[in-house]
This record gives C-alpha cells, sequence and structure tokens, in this order.
C-alpha cells in the first residue's frame, strides 16, 4: 500500500537538522506496524502541484503552524484534494492542521480556541470505538501543541474521542474513509519537549511548566501509529 504524506508545515529549523522533517517522523510511527507499506511525500506549501488521486492507496496530512482559517493560497487546493481521496474511496489521515483541515473540507469549522495553548502530553477519552482500534483502549495519551480546534463538525461525523479541553479530538468522516486526530502521535517526547520549549515565550508560564511536567508521563504514539496502520489496511482498495 502506498501512502502519500501531505506536507503543510516544518518542523522549526533548530529542531530539523536533529529530528528530521515530519514525513520521517510519520514513517518512523508506522512503518513498525506495517512494513508493507511505501510512502512519497507532496509538499503543499511549494507550487509544484499535488498529485492526482491516482498516485497513491492514502493520504496522510501533517501538521502545519498555519491555521485553516487563514488566507493562504495552498489551503483550497489542499481541500480539494481531500474531497476527491474521499470520492475515491480511499482512505485519508488527517493530524492536529490536518485534522482540523480535513474537517473543515468536509463542511465543519475551525477557529483559534479561547481555551488557548493546549501543550504537552493530553489524555483523551474514547467515547466511541471502531474496528481499526485494535488493540483497544478507553483513553489515549499523546503530545498536544496548537492553538485552534474544531468546534463544528461536519454532517455525519462521529467523534471517537477527545477531553474537556478539546471535545473534538478524534473524528470519524461520513464523506469516505477518513479519520483525524487533534493529537500529534509522530511526536516522540524528545522532539515534542524541545518544540515546547523553543515556544516557550508564546506560551503562558503556567501552562508552560505543567506541559513540560507531562513529558515525564508515558504516551500512547505506539499504539496511535497501530490504529492508523490499521485504518489504512482495513480501507485499501
Amino acid at each position: 500500500m502506498h501512502i502519500c504524506i501531505l506536507v503543510t508545515g516544518e518542523p522549526p529549523e533548530p529542531l530539523k537538522g536533529q529530528f528530521g522533517d515530519y514525513p520521517s517522523m510519520f514513517e518512523r510511527l508506522i512503518s513498525p506496524h506495517a512494513p508493507q507499506f511505501s510512502f512519497s511525500t507532496a509538499n503543499a506549501l511549494t507550487n509544484e502541484g499535488l498529485p492526482p488521486v491516482s498516485s497513491f492507496d492514502g493520504l496522510l496530512i501533517t501538521g502545519s503552524p498555519a491555521g485553516v482559517y487563514e488566507e493562504h493560497k495552498w489551503i483550497a487546493p489542499c481541500e480539494v484534494l481531500i474531497k476527491e481521496t474521499a470520492t475515491a474511496g480511499k482512505p485519508q489521515v488527517g493530524i492536529c492542521f490536518g485534522h482540523q483541515l480535513m474537517a473543515q473540507a468536509f463542511g465543519g469549522k475551525a477557529i483559534k480556541s479561547e481555551r488557548g495553548w493546549g501543550v504537552g502530553v493530553h489524555r483523551y477519552n474514547i467515547s466511541n470505538k471502531a474496528s481499526w482500534m485494535v488493540p483497544a483502549a478507553n483513553q489515549i495519551a499523546c503530545a498536544v501543541s496548537h492553538q485552534d480546534q474544531v468546534i463544528e463538525a461536519p454532517s455525519g461525523a462521529r467523534t471517537l474521542g477527545g477531553s474537556e479541553f478539546c471535545p473534538a479530538g478524534i473524528l470519524e468522516y461520513a464523506q469516505g474513509p477518513a479519520i483525524s486526530f487533534q493529537q500529534h502521535p509522530e511526536f516522540g517526547h524528545d522532539y515534542g519537549l524541545s518544540l515546547l520549549k523553543l515556544r516557550e515565550d508564546r506560551i503562558p508560564p503556567d501552562r508552560f511548566g505543567v506541559g513540560v511536567d507531562s513529558y515525564q508521563n508515558r504516551t500512547d504514539r505506539d499504539l496511535m501509529g497501530q490504529w492508523i496502520a490499521n485504518f489504512f489496511t482495513q480501507n485499501a482498495s
């Protein structure tokens, strides 16, 4: 199965040399659970054009420092690709910005939340189970780094998980085989903590401190990597 990773953002330059780019993080996350997968990348931020849906079996949309409500010329073509992928019946997964972009493309709404920054390791309760959630879990812990949130899910979407801080944290869509997560399973502890410290001047001190301390806790990122691999495999053409 060939997965196209749609790049909508890059790690900050001080961290990129040490940790690599987001596609490499996703490959490290998913490949142990699906060694048969192959990967390619498409960069939404350049003028090279997006790949045709016929060129991949599944689509994965990365995080980004951008907001889906901002007037970047590259956002609309990404939404078209999301809709075309759904129409073709091919599976797709959105992460953080990708979560918000997918919700917006299907008719939902994402904004800069009045709840402010979500940072560190957050726990989401699983409110609805899906067949690809194997092994099953009632709660997952994972790194987050966001100010924006989905506040209106698209018509027909099912909320699979979230928290009091981020109610629409995991969504499953009616428009096609498509799911999205607000969390960042591709972030290892070392990268997540380094990114948080790099953004210290933007985050309220109390929230920053709690976020730093939270990285002493384990996460379920490996389980989420398994779930993503399961989802793509179950929905392969």
